[in-house]
């Protein structure tokens, strides 16, 4: 069988891409079970060693299942090479570690993940490492003065969770170029299929594939991608145009194409070990097999959803983008145009206790600490995800006592609609 071809359809390259049988092979891409790998003598072993890419060396930071994976997920994204790890968290913090150290900084927009609002706030922050926090709405202008001479990188989410606004890549993008660093997109929500923050002038790409790219909830992981556009050789990220001594004097930028994602490999997977399980990649597959047909079900069941809810005189507002009421539904028509995903967010008119009467009145969606789920789910990001932010914080991330997260599953839509009605009529 031939390699798929770079040009393929993303339908196509959810089947195909990252592992080809030769001759004989195994058609479905095999579970490699093993940690250790054998060398016919020590010089071979010192080679690897050497110089990591020339083959495998133990599967705490690298597997022959998972780097079919990484391969697939990099052609869905166009970007030049990915790392997977053990969860999104993971993926957040290496892409951000492998370029910031100790009394650098990185500006990041304000209406993101709560968990990575925590991870950039509170434990960046006691490694010495400075989030400046940016409304994700700020101007050109208000970006720019953002930007200190020490920052290092800048951060966003696709669609962010669970307020749902929605990230105008090209505009942080732009700024982040300006002062010669990358722009890191969270990916999560929109996945590949809806979006490719690449296209629009990202440069690192991050995942929880434990959403939609698993899509049923099985097992946690994440991924980083580079885009393997960026000049890392600019002077600002000596960690990598300069000799690492941690790793006998290598040279990410002379040495290697995709410097970023190989640094990330040689030196954080390696110290942190936070790899995925070869069953874990093989599941993972599963998932991104049928990542384009599930996504349109998504997008579509969420629409009516959020549409339905709108209509209910016990809401206060709904946040869905696809909405052309929605403030981000412009931004949505330009870089999600295929639909913006299954999640729907929406405030209950009396807070917190008519949002929790509401929720634990649901039959058919689980009360549950997920999103992206195959199956509908839901939560209240103030006492659960968002648990640990101040008001200030849940305040800027868009969230207030009488939000709920509703994530819509492939089930009939008319059985979801039915649910959210009873639910509502309880009330």
């Amino acid at each position: 069988m031939k390699e798929i071809k770079s040009t393929a359809k993303i339908e196509t390259k959810c089947l195909h891409s990252g592992y080809t049988p030769k001759n004989g092979e195994p058609r479905v891409m095999p579970i490699v079970q093993s940690t250790t790998y054998v060398y016919d003598s020590t010089n071979s072993v010192a080679d690897v060693f050497d110089d990591p890419t020339l083959s495998l060396i133990y599967s705490r930071f690298e597997n022959p299942t998972t780097d079919c994976v990484e391969k697939k997920i990099a052609a869905l994204e166009g970007g030049a090479a990915a790392m997977c790890t053990s969860s999104g968290q993971a993926a957040s913090l290496l892409s951000i570690l492998n370029i910031c150290e100790a009394g650098d900084s990185f500006i990041a927009s304000s209406s993101i993940y709560g968990g990575t609002v925590n991870l950039f706030g509170f434990t960046l922050k006691k490694m010495g490492i400075e989030c400046i926090w940016v409304d994700v709405n700020a101007t050109p202008e208000e970006l720019d003065a953002a930007f200190k001479p020490n920052t290092k990188a800048v951060f966003g989410e696709t669609i962010a969770n669970p307020a749902l606004t929605v990230f105008d890549i090209e505009t942080w993008a732009n700024a982040a170029h300006k002062h010669g660093v990358p722009l890191i997109v969270d990916n999560t929500f929109a996945t590949p299929y809806l979006c490719r923050p690449i296209e629009w002038g990202a440069d690192i790409v991050v995942h929880s594939t434990s959403k939609y790219m698993d899509g049923h909830a099985v097992q946690v992981g994440g991924v980083i991608v580079d885009s393997g556009k960026f000049n890392w050789d600019n002077g600002k990220f000596p960690c990598l145009s300069e000799p690492d001594e941690s790793y006998h004097g290598t040279v990410y930028t002379k040495q290697y194409p995709v410097p970023y994602i190989t640094k990330a490999r040689m030196q954080l997977m390696r110290d942190f070990g936070c790899y995925p399980a070869a069953h874990s990649s093989f599941l993972l597959n599963l998932g991104l097999e049928t990542l384009a047909v599930r996504m349109p079900v998504y997008c579509s069941n969420a629409l009516k959803a959020a549409k339905f809810i709108a209509q209910s005189d016990k809401v206060e507002a709904v946040y869905y983008p696809g909405l052309e009421t929605d403030k981000y539904h412009k931004l949505a028509e330009k870089y999600l145009p295929l639909g913006t995903s299954g999640v729907i967010s929406f405030s209950i008119k009396g807070g917190r206790d008519a949002a929790v009467r509401f929720m634990d009145s649901l039959e058919l969606a689980s009360n549950e600490v997920h999103v992206a789920d195959i199956r509908t789910c839901v939560l209240h990001p103030a006492s659960a995800t968002h648990r640990q932010l101040s008001d200030e914080q849940l305040v800027a991330a868009g969230i207030d006592g009488g939000l709920i997260r509703l994530s819509v599953g492939l089930e009939n839509i008319d059985d979801i609609l039915a649910d959210i009605k009873q639910a509502f009529d309880k009330m």
